[in-house]
């Protein structure tokens, strides 16, 4: 039956005084005279970032979870327009290589969701530009921790700009100004206002992307809410992937703010999903996108051992019965 690996976002809430996301604004970078100096400092605030990172990777080898989502902002600035030419990845060549030599060695998928500015579909070609100077640092930072780069980042099709069709079709032009190497990096999601299942599939299908189904949203937006039926073409855009099918799960805050993400898992919700897509899949990494990070996959990992129709292999790890 299927495998079932859960991971997390970014912070744990375990760790203290572990952020991997510390930044500096390019306002206080411009306070300092000195650029040289200013720049040093954001060097040693990304630094202590990857620090930061590979004492979570510690800490969730040590719990068994091997599916952890990276922050975008490891380096601040990095892709600011003002600090052309920078090489960031030189002076951090060693902290980003232990972070990809520590997963290498405990066989964790890592990866990236850049940032909702990140839009292939914007009608701005200055927004299309910088998304893609965006994702070069992504794909540059994921060279640097010798982690292969195809498919680590999942993104939201873009804008809407009340036009779905359209904006579908746009998103399939510009899709032709976005380097190879950067396309075979990306993943698509489906959102919670603009872009359902269905339309992302589309564009997954007609472009070779995987599509990373997030139930969450798909409550909150679908045209079809059967998306049972449409299961199947979700997992057949992972045919050529050398990684497992991916899925975001979450549960609402509330009736009245469903679409924000609560602190927890409802394991009841998850396992709706699961029992709905038991044995299609050999595997499938199930990212958890809630406000308490590791505390709520922990706290889900407590509430599945008490069920009877799964088999716990691990401690972020079970097999549907």
């Amino acid at each position: 039956m299927t495998i079932v690996r859960l991971g997390y976002v970014a912070m744990s809430m375990e760790l203290v005084n572990a952020s991997p996301s510390q930044t500096m604004t390019y306002a206080q970078f411009s306070k300092i005279e000195d650029r040289d100096a200013a720049i040093r400092k954001l060097e040693r605030i990304a630094r202590s970032n990857l620090t930061n990172m590979l004492r979570i990777l510690k800490h969730n080898a040590a719990s068994d979870i091997r599916f952890y989502r990276m922050t975008s902002r490891i380096v601040p600035l990095a892709d600011h327009p003002d600090l052309p030419g920078w090489n960031y990845i030189a002076p951090l060549k060693e902290e980003l290589a232990a972070i990809g030599e520590f997963a290498a060695k405990h066989k964790m998928r890592l990866d990236f969701h850049p940032d909702h500015f990140v839009l292939i579909n914007s009608t701005k070609d200055d927004v299309l530009k910088n998304s893609i100077k965006t994702l070069q640092m992504h794909h540059r930072l994921l060279e640097g921790m010798n982690i292969p780069t195809e498919h680590r980042c999942v993104m939201h099709v873009g804008g809407n700009y009340k036009e779905t069709d359209v904006a579908l079709e746009r998103f399939v032009h510009n899709w032709m100004f976005v380097p190879h190497q950067l396309q075979r990096m990306i993943m698509l999601e489906n959102d919670d206002k603009s872009f359902s299942m269905t339309d992302t599939l589309y564009l997954c299908e007609k472009l070779g992307i995987p599509h990373v189904f997030d139930y969450h949203h798909h409550l909150a937006h679908h045209h079809d809410p059967d998306w049972e039926s449409h299961w199947e073409r979700a997992v057949g855009t992972w045919c050529a992937s050398p990684l497992p099918v991916k899925m975001h799960i979450s549960s609402p805050k509330s009736e009245k703010e469903f679409r924000s993400h609560a602190d927890f898992v409802d394991s009841e919700m998850f396992f709706r999903f699961l029992h709905g897509i038991k044995g299609s899949v050999e595997h499938i990494d199930c990212m958890i996108e809630a406000k308490r990070k590791d505390e709520a996959l922990f706290r889900l990992m407590e509430e599945v051992r008490s069920r009877n129709d799964v088999e716990i292999l691990d401690g972020a790890t079970f097999r549907l019965k």
